[in-house]
């Protein structure tokens, strides 16, 4: 009876384990497994994290206020004053950004370039990633490049430092290619795109805008890989129009995360950096740039004197001047426009404008490379005008007493470099590390240190220093990225392309 019933619990066993094992993929799978990750949600954290991440308090207080757009040394901040840290918040956060949009092309889709159901997403996602890697190397220089963002079975937790020249070179490379697999018959992201709401047509104007982006980026390192990648892209469909535009949408009566990353700082961050540099209000007081009421807010001493003026304050400055600071003497960015909650409506958060893209092309007229000399006056006009009418300037009139500024007339070739070099600094207002990265590479505008010797002897910082987690887990590779660097892991080294 006994062996019986053994047989029966056995049959038994055998029935539920053949019953288990049919389905035992799906029962042992996670729902949120990266299998089951539509590709949709990780494009649209991505485009949001790295657009917002440039005008956050913390990238005006460092980058902001080497680029002088932000005064961030009220509140004794420490790269602000040029006094050296390690950037670990940039670091991982972009290194984030990148794990995510590498899981598209590495697990979500992998494999699928023919299909057309997932090849120009992936080529949209592997574009989007190609921007987030061009940042992080311009930040910091030699980064984890090819042995990072792998698949599972390929990570590689003390990955070497590539050179920047070699990252450039790959991700010229890998953008033709994303280029060359944009479909407009295929799927793609619709709304989730926050860019271009998965417009083809649109992706590839960004893309070729991108690789023109890139090309300029390097023209003083490698001019002969500049002019031929700059050249190219000329002759592609570039951004067109503030249309063109790649923002995320921003929304001032929802959630702070939700806010513009200006208007954050506002409401979430602290008075003390609040504070426009003088080398910015001076330029838009210099010139009477329609902008600057939309800008900058008048000090609060004159607005009460009722002769409301408009007044920065120094950068880097030493404790002893910053005991003297009066701060109701000075200007912070306006509180009609960019610190206003019930501005409408809302003021997007740009990553690429068709304004960059212009100043781009009247840099790469000037040389010859993809259009004659002479069209690179109206290309810079193209990119004053579209950045005054961006949001929240919206000026389609430029004033008569603004004119010369959109002449190039009796200029030298490096007379027009400045003015193209001034203009998108000043556009750049918000974007503190495309701000600060344009600054080193073309040398306007013309920026004095602050007085505060900090860690550079009152230098302006050339770049940011890499993690301190790189050197507790990845020192061997890391040690020998720093072998590289002219003055070591400092603010004094320069990154490969910064020639000037």
């Amino acid at each position: 009876m006994k062996n019986i019933k053994f047989k029966s619990c056995l049959l038994l066993g055998l029935f539920l384990a053949q019953a288990c094992t049919k389905d035992f993929e799906k029962i042992n799978t996670p729902p949120d497994t990266v299998s089951n990750i539509d590709p949709a949600f990780i494009l649209s954290k991505a485009q949001k994290d790295m657009a917002f991440a440039e005008g956050t308090e913390a990238a005006n207080i460092q980058f902001g206020s080497w680029a002088q757009h932000w005064a961030a040394g009220l509140g004794l901040a420490t790269p602000s004053r040029y006094i050296q840290q390690s950037d670990d918040g940039n670091w991982s956060e972009h290194y984030n950004i990148i794990r995510n949009l590498s899981q598209v092309r590495n697990q979500i889709l992998a494999g699928r370039e023919s299909d057309p159901k997932a090849r120009t997403k992936l080529a949209i996602a592997r574009i989007a990633e190609i921007s987030v890697w061009q940042r992080l190397t311009d930040l910091f220089g030699d980064v984890p490049f090819s042995q990072s963002a792998l698949g599972a079975d390929d990570v590689n937790s003390q990955p070497k430092f590539d050179t920047q020249e070699s990252i450039y070179k790959t991700l010229i490379r890998d953008l033709d290619v994303a280029l060359s697999q944009i479909n407009a018959t295929d799927d793609s992201y619709g709304a989730a795109d926050f860019y271009f709401q998965g417009n083809a047509a649109k992706w590839k104007k960004y893309g070729n805008s991108l690789k023109l982006k890139l090309g300029m980026r390097i023209r003083y390192a490698d001019p002969i890989l500049a002019a031929k990648t700059a050249t190219e892209a000329m002759r592609q469909p570039l951004m067109e129009s503030n249309n063109d535009n790649a923002a995320v949408p921003t929304f001032n009566d929802a959630t702070t995360s939700s806010m513009h990353p200006l208007l954050q700082h506002w409401v979430t961050g602290s008075p003390d950096f609040k504070y426009l540099a003088t080398a910015l209000v001076n330029q838009l007081l210099a010139t009477n740039d329609p902008r600057l009421p939309r800008l900058a807010q008048p000090t609060d001493n004159s607005v009460k004197a009722k002769a409301p003026a408009y007044k920065g304050i120094g950068v880097a400055l030493t404790d002893a001047m910053l005991k003297t600071i009066v701060k109701a003497d000075y200007s912070t960015a306006s509180q009609t426009t960019f610190f206003n909650k019930a501005y409408t409506p809302a003021i997007p958060c740009l990553a690429m404008s068709f304004s960059d893209v212009s100043f781009f092309k009247a840099e790469a007229a000037l040389e010859g490379w993809g259009a004659s000399v002479g069209m690179a006056e109206q290309f810079y006009k193209d990119g004053v005008k579209a950045a005054m009418a961006q949001s929240p300037y919206n000026i389609t009139d430029i004033p008569p007493s603004y004119q010369n500024e959109l002449s190039f007339a009796g200029l030298s070739k490096e007379q027009m470099l400045e003015k193209i070099g001034v203009q998108k600094w000043i556009q750049l207002f918000g974007r503190s590390m495309e701000a600060y990265t344009e600054w080193r590479r073309m040398g306007y505008p013309k920026l004095t240190p602050g007085p505060n010797l900090g860690s550079t002897n009152g230098t302006i910082p050339r770049r940011t220093v890499y993690s301190s987690f790189e050197i507790l887990l990845n020192k061997k590779n890391y040690d020998e990225a720093v072998s590289r660097l002219s003055h070591g892991d400092s603010y004094l080294s320069k990154v490969w392309w910064d020639k000037r």
